[in-house]
């Protein structure tokens, strides 16, 4: 008997391998834009990103195994705690020298909503392939040629 599938840790990894595709692009936008601090800025909020991506889907696949009821429990109560850190997380660094906050807000915000749209292009929602299409994102390392 094979060990189930982690669709979400798969497609949180796939965005997370996103985000470093393009993160060479945006540091640079930025740091041409805005210089060091700016490039510093951007970087940061794509580590943030991210571990969003990846924190998320580790409560989903923890609670998987515990029911529906777990799921949306975890799902909705992650959801309240992530944001919270990710607020957490700006508060403490506004006050750094080297953060240039409306880099660090825009990029947040907008590669959070640009990664989840470009995934969705891979994100197959049917039960023959639950998760990432055969075809997209990540290969998984147990399948069989």
């Amino acid at each position: 008997m094979t060990a189930p599938v982690a669709h979400e840790q798969r497609v949180a990894a796939d965005l997370a391998r996103k985000a470093a595709l393009v993160a060479p692009a945006i540091v640079l936008v930025a740091g041409l834009l805005r210089g060091i601090d700016g490039a510093v800025s951007a970087a940061v909020a794509l580590v943030l990103v991210a571990a969003n991506f990846l924190v998320s889907a580790a409560l989903i696949a923890r609670a998987a195994p515990l029911g529906p009821t777990v799921i949306a429990g975890a799902t909705m109560g992650g959801f309240v705690v992530r944001i919270a850190a990710l607020i957490g997380a700006i508060v403490a660094l506004r006050t750094q020298s080297w953060i240039d906050l409306p880099v660090l807000l825009v990029v947040l915000a907008s590669t959070h909503v640009v990664l989840l749209f470009w995934e969705m292009r891979a994100v197959s929602l049917t039960a023959a392939y639950p998760g990432l299409r055969p075809d997209r994102g990540l290969r998984s390392t147990n399948e069989e040629s």
